[in-house]
């Protein structure tokens, strides 16, 4: 069954990454078994040391949800070894005559070329034409025929070769092979087949007949082979005893990898003329092939969203998933469905405390362990119940969930942001760890935001910020950039801003100094800067 993902933003933060584990717990005890959690990108020491304490590992990580050739019902058809028989294939291209051609591959699995019936046909016409059988393994013939080998040199011979004759009632003089380059095939016919055996033929076969004790016994360098078949019918077999490897197609294969995007594969399937190609995985084994019919109708991921509803904070290639859910306490944005699906969005300050309540609602209550990890996030998102987007439920849930984990929320607090910051790490490391993008109206901006506490040793490294801010803006074309500097104890941030200054002093009613000023009271990002921006620009 194709997994569920249930991942929250990029640069996810510590509610981000605890709600998507939590959700795809819940659904996973209630009997769904396929849901998934993942993160968008590195996870923060913070969050790093909240799933070391109640041992929890990091979701997976989740680059992209474009659709790839993995996530197509593609033909899963039998590749045929190399030196499988022409007979074979034919039979393995009856069996599957869905698929236009079939992958052949070598003694590891590699894709060696395709065969498909126009190979074999393109291979009947030469043989009518009085081709000559060059090479035919004597297991090969031997499978084709169901025969069995007569004679004691036919057992040390590996392969025969040359020009097939049916030998027709005739008389000696007047018989139409000689030596080595010959396969001769005749019926009950004693004398034909010692006069064979006398010109030392490469085969005698004999069809439908019992083969004289006495000439078994003539010392001969030809392999003698009894078949149940007709002689007409023997003859074509013949052929079809040679390794497909000869006739399959080898020159101009284009193949296709699992972890290629359709959009790419559409691309080249559109200049190419090919029916279908071979799908290999990343041992460069071949797994499949893909038609054009397959590019349709291509199977989407599905994916939930946790603690964010922004296509921009978002997953890559959004857009070509199915998402089936939201749950989240954050501005509804710009994600749009293509059916309606179960949306979650409530006026708290954490999605863990949203999640936490579900599991209330189903009658589940959570691990200890995992309790404790809904608490932490909780304390988290609310900067231990200071932000303004904090309410009464937040406190609530969080201590019912502490109860269930045997914790202190005091204490919890103190460990989570005790060491929040690690001040020694590079600049943009800092401002990247919780960034978001955010679109409204017609501004596209950046807003990165540091929880600490000692938002006075950070703005020491203000000259660093204000450089990697710089960067990101030019990089990003934004059209204004803000670092918020939360404290913890101060019970506010200091912003760092780079864009138009007046559009700062409008919302915030404010003046910076050196790009900078402190806000008392703000500490959300989410309730008191996107508002405050958004309000200004309709």
């Amino acid at each position: 069954m194709d997994p569920i993902y249930v991942t929250g933003h990029r640069n996810p933060d510590t509610d981000s990454i605890v709600s998507a584990i939590a959700y795809a717990a819940l659904r996973n005890s209630l009997g769904d078994r396929e849901f998934v959690a993942a993160r968008l990108g590195h996870i923060s020491d913070e969050t790093h040391r909240i799933l070391d304490r109640f041992d929890f590992q990091p979701p997976v990580l989740l680059r992209t949800m474009r659709t790839q050739v993995r996530d197509l019902d593609y033909d899963v058809p039998p590749a045929l070894n190399a030196g499988v028989t022409i007979a074979r294939a034919w039979e393995a291209l009856q069996a599957n005559h869905n698929v236009p051609g079939i992958p052949v591959t070598d003694e590891e699995g590699h894709l060696y070329g395709m065969v498909s019936p126009a190979e074999i046909a393109d291979f009947d016409m030469e043989v009518t034409s009085g081709a000559q059988a060059e090479r035919i393994p004597v297991f090969n013939l031997l499978s084709v025929l169901e025969g069995q080998i007569l004679n004691e040199t036919g057992n040390l011979v590996d392969a025969v070769s040359g020009e097939v004759t049916i030998a027709l009632p005739q008389t000696r003089e007047n018989l139409l092979f000689h030596g080595r380059d010959a396969i001769v095939i005749c019926g009950d016919q004693p004398e034909m087949a010692r006069r064979a055996m006398e010109e030392g033929v490469s085969c005698l076969i004999v069809c439908q007949a019992e083969f004289p004790e006495e000439l078994r016994k003539i010392p001969t360098r030809t392999c003698i082979i009894s078949t149940p078949f007709d002689a007409v019918r023997t003859a074509r077999l013949i052929y079809h005893a040679i390794p497909v490897d000869r006739i399959c197609r080898r020159e101009g294969l284009e193949c296709f990898h699992l972890e290629d995007f359709l959009d790419d594969v559409q691309e080249v399937v559109s200049k190419s003329r090919h029916r279908n190609y071979p799908i290999l995985d990343e041992n460069e084994k071949v797994v499949g092939t893909l038609s054009r019919f397959h590019l349709l109708r291509p199977r989407r991921k599905r994916v939930v969203l946790v603690d964010h509803n922004e296509a921009a904070q978002s997953v890559p290639g959004l857009n070509q998933a199915e998402i089936v859910e939201i749950v989240d306490h954050h501005r509804l944005a710009d994600i749009q469905t293509s059916q309606p699906i179960y949306f979650r969005n409530e006026v708290v300050g954490s999605t863990a405390t949203i999640i936490a309540g579900m599991y209330q609602e189903k009658g589940l209550m959570p691990s200890s362990k995992l309790a404790g990890l809904l608490a932490a996030a909780i304390v988290s998102d609310t900067v231990i119940f200071k932000s303004p987007t904090c309410t009464e439920r937040d406190h609530r849930m969080a201590e019912r969930m502490a109860r269930i984990a045997g914790l202190k929320l005091d204490e919890l607090g103190q460990f989570i942001f005790a060491e929040s910051s690690n001040f020694s790490k590079p600049a943009d490391e800092l401002i990247l760890t919780d960034f978001k993008d955010f679109h409204i109206a017609e501004h596209y901006l950046g807003v990165s935001q540091i929880t600490c506490v000692d938002s006075e040793k950070l703005m020491t490294r203000q000259g660093e910020f204000l450089s990697v801010m710089e960067k990101l803006m030019e990089e990003r074309s934004y059209s204004m950039m803000i670092l918020m500097l939360t404290d913890v104890l101060a019970e506010g941030s200091h912003l760092l801003y780079l864009g138009d200054e007046e559009i700062f002093h409008q919302a915030f009613n404010t003046e910076l100094k050196n790009h900078a000023c402190f806000l008392p009271g703000v500490v959300s990002r989410k309730k008191q800067v996107i508002p405050m921006l958004t309000a200004l620009w309709g």
